[in-house]
């Protein structure tokens, strides 16, 4: 198994992707990463480690899109950036998967460019993990497509299946379709024709509300990129909040003479399933290949991790089971 990683994005590069990258290839010994970025500065951070050099190795890609360039400009000016090279290599059929933290958008612009769309695809999605009360469940769209024709909730929800299925292990994954309440008739137009186009699915539940992500009332949470990608922020600043939260009160507590230690460990704890490091990625499901995005501050951990995700779709065969799915 061969997956490139883009060791020029996210905010933490080039550390990041290379420690991300030394720490998967000593865990997997029969995986194999490409580090693609300027030639010198890669090879720079990698000389600081000891690695096995036969199975890292460094691309030039001398260009880096930053995180705030027009997506599609950059894809279109800079050939030689590493989400470009990248992702040529995979449609080469030199690596079988390509992962980056940086520009999202330039990342899906190019993905579905370089590597097109899969056969019954009209756009491809970002599917991001979501943390419930039940482990992680598939939140669809993250934020690719802000707004969305009803056949696109359709195919995202046949997409979602497979890999909540595949990759993310969960058996009979239902769809629940969010929206401002449980009954058919609500929801704008678009909305409410997408509940038709779904309702034949046998993993279709229905309308779920606000109040029902959390409790994982459906495995597939279907909305579009516009209110996807603020649910995933929302989720993303939980954890800071809550501890902010528990100190304040503590404090008082403190200061009325009750002195009592911070349950740090605790807090960190219970709270772990909203760390997206845990997940490292999400993958761009409809692209005919493999592309992975990870948080713009991605650690170590999460690129490891986001290389390991990329593995499990390779070796689930998500594409061929997506077309297989969507032209049944």
């Amino acid at each position: 198994m061969i997956i490139a990683v883009d060791a020029v994005g996210g905010d933490h590069y080039p550390e990041s992707p290379v420690q991300g990258s030394i720490q998967a290839v000593e865990e997997d010994d029969s995986l194999r990463v490409i580090l693609l970025g300027p030639e010198e500065l890669v090879n720079e951070e990698l000389n600081k480690y000891e690695y096995d050099r036969e199975r890292i190795s460094v691309q030039d890609a001398p260009e880096i899109i930053g995180m705030d360039e027009s997506p599609a400009q950059a894809v279109k000016s800079k050939k030689n950036s590493s989400i470009t090279v990248g992702l040529g290599l995979q449609r080469a059929g030199k690596c079988n998967g390509f992962i980056s933290a940086g520009n999202t958008g330039a990342l899906l612009a190019a993905s579905t460019f370089i590597l097109g769309k899969l056969k019954g695809v009209s756009r491809p999605t970002i599917a991001a993990t979501f943390p419930t009360i039940k482990g992680f469940r598939l939140l669809v769209d993250a934020g690719a497509n802000l707004e969305m024709r009803p056949e696109m909730y359709y195919q995202f929800a046949r997409m979602g299946v497979i890999y909540a299925r595949e990759v993310m292990k969960i058996d009979d994954p239902q769809i629940g379709l969010i929206n401002v309440g449980e009954e058919k008739e609500k929801g704008t137009e678009d909305v409410k024709e997408a509940y038709n186009l779904l309702s034949p699915l046998p993993e279709f539940i229905g309308n779920i509300e606000g109040g029902d992500i959390f409790s994982a009332k459906a495995d597939i949470l279907l909305c579009d990129g516009f209110v996807g990608n603020v649910l995933l922020k929302f989720g993303e600043s939980i954890p800071g909040a809550v501890k902010q939260i528990i100190e304040a009160e503590l404090k008082k507590e403190a200061q009325r003479g009750k002195p009592q230690a911070p349950p740090t460990k605790l807090i960190q704890s219970s709270l772990s399933m909203f760390n997206p490091e845990n997940v490292g990625g999400v993958p761009f499901l409809g692209v005919d290949g493999v592309s992975m995005v990870g948080h713009g501050g991605s650690s170590a951990l999460a690129v490891k991790n986001m290389i390991f995700n990329a593995v499990k779709c390779v070796e689930n065969n998500i594409n061929e089971k997506i077309i297989a799915s969507l032209n049944s």
